[in-house]
């Protein structure tokens, strides 16, 4: 589990996140969702230290993340996959060698056990036969994918996801959205999600955070979501006359009537 506490960030005089926590558990997909400046991108990066907090904690399994000494922040980073908004793959490498750089940097296994856990990734994400390819010969799901091969090879406690599915078809989207969701509960990782794929939040969104203006405007469920009474929430997530329809749609079949308040988008 990963708590955030009261953390706060400013650059200059510019508040980016004013007092926001929360409680990201193991075994969910925690999603942190926002329009464009509303602190969600600031908060995943104080979140795996790229960015230290003014104020606040961050708590790994208990051990806060902010004060703790450099070696056991080290400690912490080697539990932590990261899958980037662009993949962030090796041009010059094919697939196998992508996948175990992690391998190479921070561990002293063997070549073959270091292939044996490549291969097993692979097939974790349904890429069996792709490790001699290159980047460049990959469409964006497969990038996606090798990515997240490459995220997982070192069995992390922690998963971070920057916008996993940017670029990506409806499809595809929805492909990547189940595999991370798989991943999250087979492998019992605490996995944070930073995006504003609508889709996203309402297929995987075990928990979710909505960010506003630096400031936690919401938390709940992708159930909880869709009878929220929260003005700011609905115009963001059911901005459009089909999505508000789609919500409604949802309402009736969970509960058999639409709320006239909610029937009116508020």
């Amino acid at each position: 589990m990963i708590e955030v506490k009261n953390i706060q960030k400013r650059f200059g005089e510019k508040v980016i996140i004013e007092d926001v926590s929360a409680e990201m558990k193991t075994g969910q997909c925690n999603l942190i969702i926002g329009a464009s400046g509303s602190g969600k991108t600031v908060m995943m990066k104080c979140m795996v230290g790229l960015f230290e907090p003014d104020a606040g904690e961050i708590l790994y399994d208990g051990q806060d993340f902010i004060t703790m000494e450099q070696a056991a922040k080290t400690e912490i980073r080697k539990e932590i996959g990261m899958l980037f908004q662009g993949s962030a793959l090796f041009d010059s490498l094919n697939v196998e060698h992508n996948i175990r750089f992690p391998l190479d940097m921070f561990t002293k296994w063997s070549y073959r056990k270091k292939m044996d856990r490549v291969n097993e990734v692979l097939a974790r994400v349904n890429l069996v036969d792709a490790n001699k390819k290159f980047p460049a010969e990959l469409s964006g799901g497969m990038k996606k994918r090798v990515a997240l091969a490459r995220a997982i090879v070192l069995n992390p406690k922690y998963l971070f996801c920057d916008e996993p599915n940017s670029g990506l078809d409806p499809l595809t989207s929805l492909v990547i959205d189940k595999l991370i969701k798989e991943i999250t509960i087979e492998y019992n990782i605490t996995t944070i999600v930073n995006t504003h794929d609508m889709n996203s939040v309402m297929e995987i969104g075990d928990f979710i955070v909505y960010m506003h203006q630096g400031h936690k405007e919401w938390e709940g469920s992708n159930k909880e979501i869709i009878f929220s009474k929260n003005q700011l929430l609905n115009e963001f997530i059911f901005a459009s006359e089909f999505l508000k329809d789609a919500k409604e749609m949802r309402m009736l079949e969970e509960t058999g009537k639409i709320p006239d308040d909610q029937s009116k988008g508020v």
